[in-house]
Order: C-alpha cells, then sequence, then structure tokens
C-alpha cells in the first residue's frame, strides 16, 4: 500500500492524515479499512461507533449505485468484510476490493471534507482564521488522485526534504513558490527537487500556509526577526504578513506616504521630521529639545514659593457701582512668562510649519505626537482668552479662586515630546502600546482585587477600636499600595483577622505583577533589538 505524503518530511513516518489518500499500485495489494484510514490505533469497534467528540462522524444513510440503502454501521462491516474476503479469496478479489472502494468512497465523502472539520484546531488559530482576508480558501481532503492527478514536488531545504502537491502550491501564484518563474531559479536537475539554503526550522509553517489556504502560526522555537525574513523571502505578501502580526499582538504602523513636495518644501519637511537628513536637521531637533526642556523646567520652578504670585499681578479698579476693588491680573513682563510665551511660540509655528509641509494631512493628524504638541500649548491660549475676558489670573503664577488652573495641568505632557527625539521613548511607547492586552487585563484584576480586599478589611476591622479604615472606599487606598508592595503604613491593620488578609492581599499583588511581566518584556526585546539592529549577527562580506 503506497500512501501519498502530503507536505511531510522525507523521513517522518505516515501520519494518519497522509494515509486519508491512498492509491492503488497493484492487484495483489490490499484496500485499506475504515480504521486503516483513521489511524492504526483506532479499533475496528471504534470505527463502527466513533466518539463524536474526536472526529466529528455523524449517522447517515445512503444509497450505493445498485439501489440498496446503506448506514454508517453496515458500510463499515461491510468494508472490512470485502478487505478480509480481499486476503483470504483469490477468486473474488477484483468484486470485493471494487465494493469496498465504493463504499468507502462514499462514507469519506461526509466526513473528509477539509482540514477544519478533521485537525483540532487551536483557540489562538481559530481565532487568526477570523479575520476573512487572511484565508485564502480551505483545501479539500477528499481529492482523488486517480481521476484528478496528483502531481507531486519535492522541496529540500538546507536538507530537510518536504514532500507536497504541485497544486497545492498553486494556489498562491504571487508568492516564491507558487510562481513557477520565481522558483524554477532553485530547481536541482541532477535531485529533480528544489533546494533552499534556507532556515529549516522556519518552512514547516511556510507550507502549511499553503496547505490550510492562509493559515500562518509562527513555530515556537523560531525568533520572531527571522521568521518575518523568511516570510519576506518567500514573498508570502505584506496582507498577509500584516495580518500574522495583528493576530500575534504587534502594532501594525501605517505605510509611509511618499512626499509629493519638491524644493523648499520638500527641504523644509526632511528638516522637521528627520534630524540625522542634513546639518540644518540637527540644529532644528537640538533647538526643539532646548524649548522642551526649558518649557518643564519653568513649569516646574515657577510652583516654588519664591515664584508662587510670579506672572500675576494685583491692581485696582472700579467696579460697576464705582467702587474700587482689587483684582488679580497677568503680568505680562515676567520672565517665566516671557519664557513660556516664547516657548509656546516655537512650538506653534513648528507644528504649523510640520502641518503645511505634510504629504498627507490626514496621516498628519492621525499621528499621536501631533494631538501631544496641540495638547501641550492648549492651556496657553485658553487661558490666556479667558484672562482677558475676566481679568482672573490664569495663565502665569498660581492662580487663585479660579477653576481654569486645572488646565495647566497639561502643560506636563510636552516631555513626552521628547519621544520624537529619543529611541529610548519610542521603545518604551510602543513596548505599551503593544502590550495594551496585558495592562489592561492586570488592571482589570488589580480593580477586582481591590474591592474584595478593601471590603473585607472593611467588615474585619470593624469590631476594632483603633480601627482606620472607616469605609469601603476609604480602604480601597491601602488595599491598592499593600497589592503593589509599597506599603506606606498610614493604613494599617490592628486586628489578628485584618493582618492574616493583609498577608494574603500582598501574595496576591505579587503574583499579579510578575504575570504580565515575561510578556512586557519579551515585547520591549523585539523592539530593542528591531531599533538598535542587535541580535542580528551580520558576516563580513
Amino acid at each position: 500500500m503506497n500512501f501519498v505524503n502530503i507536505g511531510g518530511a522525507m523521513d517522518s513516518h505516515h501520519s494518519p492524515l497522509a494515509a486519508r489518500r491512498h492509491t492503488i499500485v497493484g492487484h495483489n495489494t490490499p484496500r485499506p479499512t475504515l480504521f486503516e484510514l483513521l489511524g492504526s490505533n483506532v479499533t475496528h469497534a471504534e470505527a463502527s461507533n466513533p466518539p463524536q467528540s474526536d472526529i466529528h462522524l455523524a449517522d447517515f444513510s445512503y444509497k450505493d449505485k445498485r439501489g440498496h440503502a446503506r448506514t454508517q454501521s453496515n458500510v463499515t462491516d461491510k468494508s472490512y468484510n470485502n478487505s478480509s474476503n480481499y486476503k483470504n479469496h483469490g477468486g473474488h478479489v477484483e468484486a470485493a476490493a471494487a465494493e469496498a472502494d465504493d463504499d468507502l468512497h462514499h462514507l469519506q465523502k461526509p466526513l473528509l471534507i477539509t482540514t477544519r472539520h478533521i485537525l483540532p484546531v487551536p483557540e489562538e488559530e481559530d481565532r487568526a482564521s477570523s479575520y476573512g482576508r487572511c484565508i485564502v480558501e480551505d483545501l479539500p481532503l477528499n481529492h482523488d488522485c486517480r481521476t484528478e492527478g496528483c502531481e507531486r514536488v519535492t522541496i529540500n531545504v538546507s536538507g530537510m526534504k518536504f514532500e507536497t502537491q504541485l497544486r497545492t502550491l498553486e494556489r498562491l501564484p504571487n508568492t516564491l513558490l507558487g510562481n513557477p518563474n520565481k522558483r524554477k531559479r532553485y530547481w536541482d536537475e541532477s535531485r529533480e527537487e528544489y533546494f533552499f539554503d534556507r532556515h529549516r526550522l522556519t518552512f514547516p509553517a511556510i507550507l502549511y500556509y499553503y496547505q490550510s489556504g492562509g493559515r500562518l502560526k509562527k513555530p515556537l522555537e523560531v525568533p520572531m526577526d527571522i521568521f518575518l525574513n523568511e516570510l519576506n523571502f518567500y514573498e508570502i505578501g505584506m496582507a498577509a504578513i500584516n495580518c500574522f502580526k495583528t493576530n500575534e499582538g504587534y502594532i501594525t504602523e501605517p505605510p509611509e506616504v511618499d512626499n509629493p513636495h519638491t524644493g523648499w518644501k520638500r527641504r523644509l519637511f526632511e528638516t522637521l521630521e528627520y534630524p540625522e537628513s542634513s546639518m540644518a536637521a540637527k540644529v532644528f531637533a537640538f533647538c526643539s529639545v532646548t524649548a522642551i526642556l526649558v518649557s518643564v523646567v519653568t513649569f516646574c520652578v515657577e510652583t516654588l514659593p519664591e515664584f508662587k504670585n510670579s506672572g500675576c499681578k494685583n491692581i485696582t479698579v472700579e467696579n460697576t457701582n464705582g467702587v474700587p476693588v482689587e483684582v488679580s491680573v497677568m503680568d505680562y513682563v515676567d520672565p517665566l512668562f516671557i519664557i513660556e510665551s516664547c516657548c509656546i511660540a516655537f512650538f506653534t509655528v513648528e507644528i504649523i510649519l510640520r502641518f503645511i509641509v505634510s504629504p498627507s494631512k490626514l496621516v498628519f493628524l492621525r499621528m499621536s505626537i501631533n494631538w501631544i504638541d496641540l495638547i501641550s500649548i492648549a492651556p496657553y491660549f485658553v487661558l490666556l482668552i479667558l484672562n482677558s475676558q475676566t481679568n482672573v489670573c490664569g495663565a502665569g503664577g498660581s492662580p487663585t479662586g479660579s477653576g481654569l488652573s486645572v488646565l495647566r495641568v497639561l502643560r506636563v505632557v510636552r516631555i513626552l515630546k521628547l519621544s520624537k527625539h529619543s529611541e529610548g521613548l519610542k521603545i518604551l511607547g510602543k513596548t505599551m502600546k503593544t502590550s495594551i492586552r496585558e495592562l489592561s487585563m492586570f488592571i482589570l484584576f488589580l480593580g477586582i482585587a481591590t474591592i474584595i480586599y478593601a471590603g473585607a478589611i472593611f467588615y474585619l476591622e470593624m469590631g476594632q477600636e483603633q480601627s482606620m479604615f472607616t469605609s469601603i472606599p476609604d480602604a480601597f487606598w491601602w488595599a491598592i499600595v499593600t497589592m503593589t508592595t509599597v506599603g506606606y503604613g498610614d493604613y494599617v491593620p490592628v486586628g489578628p483577622a485584618g493582618k492574616i488578609l493583609g498577608s494574603f492581599c500582598v501574595l496576591s499583588g505579587v503574583l499579579a505583577i510578575a504575570l504580565p511581566v515575561p510578556v512586557i518584556v519579551a515585547n520591549f526585546n523585539n523592539f530593542y533589538r528591531h531599533y538598535t539592529g542587535r541580535g542580528c549577527i551580520r558576516l563580513p562580506t
């Protein structure tokens, strides 16, 4: 009995999946029975009454070519008996084999449909298959090689040989393996095989991409950078790669827009966006970083007691009744206000110029760094306008009697503008963005645990005379600082039951913090290697 090898390594044993497709090579070769098709570990009883949860067999009936009603159980038994007669009775060999083959052919139709019905699909892979654009089509397993042809091709990847059908590769004609003109460069005429001197552990995932019709799954033992490099070599396509990155949790960056500008607009764009492009760009980047640092220092210094009232001055004016009153207004000649105004003017001119010379205004508005610029300079103009209308100091110094001072806290986001000039901040930002799922799970667990421990500590300490917890919301602070192992000591349990609960609170907090850390560290290492190029050894040429 000669089974067709479907994509497996040449030196591997035939799998049950490979045994599902069979071909007759001679009259003396027995036809496979049903339990042979399902694997050597399946008995005849199991084949007659298979479990529903394993391979999704269902009771069914049909009529054979003689018009007799057939069911699942008698087809199985009949096929098995015919195979036995095939071996024992030489006079009726061909008739028994033909009847057994017909029975099995009808039996396989409702059973052997696609890989999705036979092979258990992991949860992650099933989630990936939900993206319609990632799946090309399902590869039917009931393909009949006797009528449709099964031209096979051998692929040698660094000594490991794989065999698959040519029609499987041709389902993706735009890829390296699916295009005859592209793959013929790697044809070895002497061995009659395609040879690729590439990473051998990655190729099973590449071949499965063709067999499954678009399901791309990275092997656990293959690093991400090597896997992406192999995908590019085999020309899998950016759509599939982006889909794979999305399923793996990576953030897909929008493609860069070609700059249609020429002349001074193009030079100005490169100066503003690419600090390493020219000497003028480096000078502008230095000025931008200086303005950011000066603005942040000013924001901190103006809160010192010595400068508490700087930026504001008291003047006497007459109200509507002619009575003189004293009001606090902005001091436009205050040194700190002048420094702040100069920094705001620089940031305003910068963002206006960047918007004018940007190749795509829509892409410009989608960039988070531009919104950080707007948020950092908007409070200055809002407070300046409102102060001129209300005669209340709200732009410089420490304002009194005005809720407008809340807007001043937004000035601190200017420090995030440094991410444009710092690779480390870019790596940190992308790491947090990629790990948002793990961080959300951690925050959810922390919130649930906070409510549980706060409620428990409140009722356990209720009978204590020196209890510090007056309510459950008041105990939230204790639960959070305890689970994060900070332990300020301003709220502590005094009873034995409360102390035992506090110990469990600390242990659960340590476990909650430790769970997402490996994922975040792995994401950080991936981005760090991507930006710095470390981890990729280049041989000298």
